[in-house]
């Protein structure tokens, strides 16, 4: 069977890209569809709290976004960028430098007092460096370092004015494994306040750990989306929260997955072991139309850009044209897009 990447595509007006946040997280906007009458309804986030009862169970990605986008300074005077994508092996990091022709291996690019990057080698289009410093990274980078801001949000990021916004922001409030280099963006609408709510109505909740790679913003290249490969993301579950959700499904609840990393982490442990269970393992699962979800049963997730993996997987939950003809209803209604934009709740 062929599909084809043109399938998956729409036209979205370059003002509804969202490039800053809600005022508040909880007053996004969002669309709920459901899946058996094919009815849309136009709501607020807060409102999920009336959508979900004790016959709902929420797993939630408590991933957290490290400050990765760091600005050397050369004696030149030039600004290098250096983008860290993923620790490999202890103080080694797989980078995206910008610009790439200006550095050369074993050059030594000082970041701060605390921070000194070493470059290694080059592989294909990114470079290995070696970090240099004393301490606790992450704590280093909290203070150097620029949150990872998709390429979408178009506005300076060095400005000030934004940074303290997209430190607080563009994370969940529930945000704890420091990894992720883009934040899982349906998280980004909840409050504790609607997680305590929730949990009074008996909707119960767990978390599970997906750090989302540079592979969330990769574009899809092929026109027949079977020949696309998945970049490889790193995930773990915990025995208590394994524990957790197969209590629930036994039950017969709900799994509510909260974003596309969550179902990936969620059907991926499915895929390879048949039932969900501590551990810690890596998802390459590309997930499209006609994918049988095996644990699944409700999703909240943001709007997705055209001819992306995440407009696939939603598709599949649904259908390819329910959910076309939703984001069309979402563009008449004005709602607003990706990351730092609107969601839905498809039951």
């Amino acid at each position: 069977m062929t599909m084809l990447l043109s399938d998956f595509d729409y036209t979205l007006p370059h003002e509804l890209i969202a490039q800053t946040p809600s005022q508040k997280r909880e007053m996004s906007r969002m669309m709920v569809l459901d899946r058996s009458t094919h009815e849309i309804e136009h709501k607020h986030f807060k409102d999920i709290v009336d959508y979900l009862t004790e016959d709902d169970f929420l797993v939630l990605n408590n991933t957290k976004v490290i400050p990765a986008r760091l600005y050397a300074k050369k004696d030149t005077g030039a600004l290098i960028e250096i983008f860290l994508v993923k620790e490999t092996e202890p103080h080694i990091w797989l980078t995206l430098i910008k610009p790439s022709k200006r550095v050369k291996e074993g050059m030594k690019l000082t970041i701060s007092d605390d921070l000194e990057v070493e470059i290694l080698k080059k592989d294909d289009d990114k470079w290995f460096v070696k970090l240099h410093y004393e301490g606790n990274l992450y704590e280093i980078l909290d203070k150097v370092g620029n949150i990872p801001l998709p390429p979408y949000i178009e506005r300076q990021l060095t400005s000030e004015q934004y940074k303290a916004l997209d430190f607080e922001r563009y994370q969940t409030v529930y945000a704890e494994k420091p990894g992720a280099v883009a934040a899982p963006t349906a998280g980004l609408h909840f409050t504790q306040k609607i997680l305590k709510e929730l949990e009074q109505k008996g909707v119960n909740h767990c978390f599970v750990t997906l750090n989302v790679g540079l592979g969330t913003f990769k574009p899809v290249k092929c026109e027949n989306i079977l020949e696309h490969k998945m970049d490889s993301e790193l995930f773990e579950i915990s025995e208590e929260s394994a524990n957790a959700i197969n209590k629930a499904k036994k039950e017969g609840k709900n799994i509510v997955a909260v974003g596309t990393t969550t179902v990936r982490t969620l059907e991926t442990t499915m895929a390879k072991f048949g039932e969900i269970k501590p551990v810690k393992s890596t998802s390459e699962l590309f997930i499209y139309p006609s994918y049988e979800f095996k644990i699944v049963d409700k999703l909240i997730t943001n709007f997705h850009l055209p001819k992306s993996t995440l407009l696939m997987l939603v598709s599949a939950f649904t259908s390819r044209e329910f959910i076309l003809s939703a984001y069309e209803e979402a563009i008449k209604e004005k709602y607003r897009f990706y990351s730092y934009g609107d969601c839905m709740l498809i039951k």
